[in-house]
């Protein structure tokens, strides 16, 4: 059997009362696990190759710590945590980046995601949502929902309240992990899967998506949908500001290069190259006709969305008399961006 892993974690979880996991943590997750890591624990969880999410005792967890003293004294440490636990553990292995098949192998990959180990589409979601029963998240965890009223009013009758945050298949990231130097107002309005960058503030309305978010250091301030990936940020390290609706979906990454900004109600549908604007209110598709326009604002052609995706220096606008878009090249972006290599 080879020892050589895609990605290795040990997690705690809910289960229901029929045994289906319905959410899981992992404190620290892996990628690439070292070989002798795996070779260590494989025998005592009979591990032999493939993707597997295999559930073991609190014993067994004394004895995969002891293992991994010397190997690996991070994971040991939190082993010997999680031998304390009273709810189900799980060691979920994944020798390849093959679609989900297990609740806790999606959970995990979402993880990867979240601490920073995997960017946005760097990892395979085929099939994803299946898995990710749709539960209620409460301020005792993760609950079926065919168990929730009976536990509402177990509640009740004990003078306590069970609140109900969400019903939903995502959890909150900020449950699960808070990755170093980022600033987010709502947590509600940050789902576990999404990649937030070191430096990114997500403001009161601002939404990142599972597969979805910034490199940073950035500003959030509107929907950064699944398939978007946000660039670094602008001017004298201010910030790529992002205001509007960034969809992606699918296969297709949006990505949003270094210094853009994205007006109040606006959105993009195509990749933006570094230091573009999208005037506020306008929605740029990969359709969309676009009337290039020259200094003068002579028009040149007229092209459509997707040719321009990717290019550097431009500013999307819509023309306020014949409500046309346009687009015309970004002369101040241009100049600073000189300003600061002839600086450098």
């Amino acid at each position: 059997m080879s020892h050589s892993l895609f990605s290795l974690a040990f997690g705690v979880g809910t289960q229901n009362r029929q045994g289906t996991w319905l959410e899981v943590f992992y404190a620290h997750p892996l990628l690439n696990p070292d070989a002798s890591l795996v070779g260590a624990i494989a025998p005592i969880l009979g591990f032999s190759g493939g993707n597997q999410a295999i559930t073991f005792s609190n014993q067994q967890a004394y004895q995969l710590a002891d293992a991994l003293k010397a190997v690996a004294p991070a994971q040991s440490a939190l082993l010997n945590r999680l031998a304390e636990s009273q709810k189900p553990l799980v060691a979920t292995l994944l020798s390849e980046d093959a679609a989900p098949t297990s609740t806790p192998e999606a959970y995990l990959k979402l993880h990867l995601l979240s601490h920073r180990l995997v960017k946005p589409h760097g990892v395979n979601l085929s099939g994803i949502f299946p898995l990710l029963p749709n539960v209620a998240w409460t301020n005792i965890g993760a609950v079926d929902l065919g168990e929730l009223g009976e536990l509402q009013l177990e509640a009740r009758l004990k003078g306590k309240l069970l609140e109900v945050f969400s019903v939903d298949k995502f959890p909150k990231m900020t449950d699960y992990v808070v990755p170093a130097g980022v600033r987010i107002a709502d947590t509600a309005r940050v789902r576990l899967g999404a990649y937030i960058g070191e430096g990114t503030t997500v403001m009161h309305e601002g939404f990142v998506n599972f597969n979805a978010g910034t490199q940073g250091p950035g500003m959030i301030e509107g929907r950064v949908s699944a398939g978007v990936f946000v660039g670094k940020g602008s001017d004298l390290g201010g910030g790529c500001s992002t205001m509007g609706t960034l969809s992606g979906g699918g296969n297709i990454v949006i990505s949003v290069g270094e210094g853009c900004l994205i007006g109040a109600n606006a959105g993009i549908g195509i990749p933006l190259g570094d230091r573009n604007i999208v005037e506020a209110g306008l929605y740029v598709t990969a359709g969309t006709k676009i009337a290039l326009l020259d200094d003068q604002n002579n028009l040149v052609k007229v092209v459509k969305g997707r040719d321009l995706a990717g290019q550097p220096d431009l500013l999307f606008r819509r023309n306020s008399q014949s409500g046309a878009v346009e687009c015309k090249t970004n002369k101040t972006a241009i100049e600073l961006n000189e300003a600061l290599h002839a600086h450098n």
